[in-house]
């Protein structure tokens, strides 16, 4: 059975940094591309980043996230710097069926097959 287990949230000011991590089991993990979301209240899941053969990321976190993994730990993590109140979220790691695939594809929830429970993400002005 497939776990994504999120850890590394929390409340910080606007400006400062946080390390999510994503530690998975259950699959081999490097044979597959990984994900990032976040929701916030009434709003739909909105893509973040994401890591296959390459790396993605929205508009609105790129030069600011850096999405990475470690395959020898089974682990994905996220790096936000610079964070602002509106990256105040529940962030998601997800886990799709494909490595190599395009923007458009990794981008979609729907693409994802497993996904953890969240962790929360609080940004203070």
């Amino acid at each position: 059975q497939v776990q994504l287990v999120e850890s590394g949230g929390g409340l910080v000011q606007a400006g400062g940094s946080l390390k999510l991590s994503c530690a998975a089991s259950g699959r081999t993990f490097s044979s597959y591309g990984m994900g990032w979301f976040r929701q916030t209240p009434g709003k739909e899941r909105e893509f973040i980043s994401a890591i296959g053969g390459t790396t993605y990321y929205t508009d609105s976190v790129k030069g600011r996230f850096t999405i990475s993994r470690d395959n020898a730990k089974n682990t994905l993590y996220l790096q936000m710097n610079s964070l602002k109140p509106e990256d105040t979220a529940v962030y998601y790691c997800a886990s799709t069926g494909i490595y190599y695939g395009t923007f458009s594809y990794f981008n979609q929830p729907q693409n994802y097959h497993y996904w953890g429970q969240g962790t929360q993400v609080t940004v203070s002005s």
